[in-house]
């Protein structure tokens, strides 16, 4: 595959394949838009005329053309389809949450094992501005030791979703826990590992609920470091993203990222302003000297872009260079979210 283009099929055409993966596929010059699975409304070839419209999954995959497929189905619909890909002979990016169960997850790594084929795991938050911050804060020590991390993804909507997946209580993979979860594990696993120890707590807050609509983790580490997870569509006055505590100061910052509004909007991803935060976004860092003197700064922002996680499939692809998203990372978020409250 060096030097060629990774031509690539889509499963399903709702927001997820129209805002977060036909973009970066159309827009990447490693990539082709082959294909999309829309069993009702045709209205993929409006915005790619070249693209083919498949009636179902199973004619998508019996295409010889098609490498890569992107699973962006319904959450419990992943297992199945992940599996029905692979042994396809696709190379598949599997949307979050990969599965619902350690169980599926690991059948689904023998599959991928079996058939020769790469799963992809989809994590684009590892490539928002605002996480790119604090992973730079994190990384160069200017904190100290640090001793408390919150992450939190909050949301304020009370009436339930139109969705069915995503409120019906007989998926497992339904609720916020499955929902926005897998973003925020994620970005702590990616910088802290496997937690040595965690809790969990859901709640349900709206009217008529039948699935969590809060949820909270308390991650324990090595030397004393606690970090907080927290999701929540009941906060109407938005709290920081990221608030991290160490022996040599603070850091605060906002959920700042507007790559998705961006994407909803109708910016494509090779625009010079895709990605940009506004100005006033940045980061508060509070650091103490060793006279005890505080000293205030904000720290510009990184530039968010998506098309790092889709760069690093094609240099596995043709280059064999280790996708940053491991199969441990996954696993290790599969067995927080399946847990039970403690």
């Amino acid at each position: 595959m060096k030097n060629t283009k990774i031509n690539t099929g889509i499963l399903s055409f709702g927001m997820s394949g129209r805002v977060f993966h036909a973009p970066f596929i159309h827009t990447n010059p490693n990539f082709n838009l082959v294909a999309v699975v829309e069993r009702s409304h045709k209205t993929a070839q409006k915005l790619y005329p070249e693209i083919k419209s498949y009636d179902s999954v199973a004619k998508l995959l019996a295409d010889d053309s098609i490498t890569l497929v992107i699973v962006n189905t319904p959450n419990h619909t992943h297992f199945e389809l992940a599996v029905e890909a692979l042994k396809a002979g696709k190379h598949i990016l599997l949307e979050k949450p990969a599965v619902e169960n350690l169980a599926q997850f690991n059948e689904l790594i023998e599959v991928s094992e079996k058939s020769g084929r790469q799963i992809f795991f989809y994590q684009n938050r590892r490539y928002d501005s605002h996480f790119l911050d604090l992973k730079k804060v994190i990384e160069d020590g200017s904190l100290g030791k640090l001793a408390e991390v919150s992450f939190r993804f909050d949301r304020y909507k009370m009436e339930l979703g139109q969705k069915y997946f995503k409120e019906n209580n007989q998926y497992i993979s339904s609720g916020l826990t499955y929902d926005l979860g897998p973003h925020i594990i994620d970005q702590a696993i990616s910088l802290f590992g496997k937690p040595l120890k965690f809790s969990k707590t859901t709640s349900i807050n709206r009217p008529g609920s039948q699935v969590a609509d809060y949820f909270h983790y308390h991650l324990h580490y090595p030397e004393g470091l606690n970090v907080f997870l927290t999701g929540s569509l009941a906060v109407a006055e938005p709290l920081p993203a990221f608030v991290v505590h160490g022996t040599k100061g603070s850091f605060i910052k906002t959920m700042a990222d507007v790559q998705e509004q961006q994407l909803i909007d109708g910016m494509l991803p090779n625009d010079p302003a895709y990605g940009l935060e506004p100005k006033d976004s940045a980061g508060k860092l509070v650091t103490v000297d060793n006279e005890n003197q505080k000293h205030i700064s904000y720290l510009p922002p990184h530039k968010g872009d998506y098309n790092h996680l889709f760069n690093a499939i094609y240099e596995n692809l043709t280059n064999a260079i280790e996708y940053p998203i491991t199969v441990d990372h996954i696993r290790w978020q599969i067995e927080m979210l399946a847990a039970e409250n403690t």
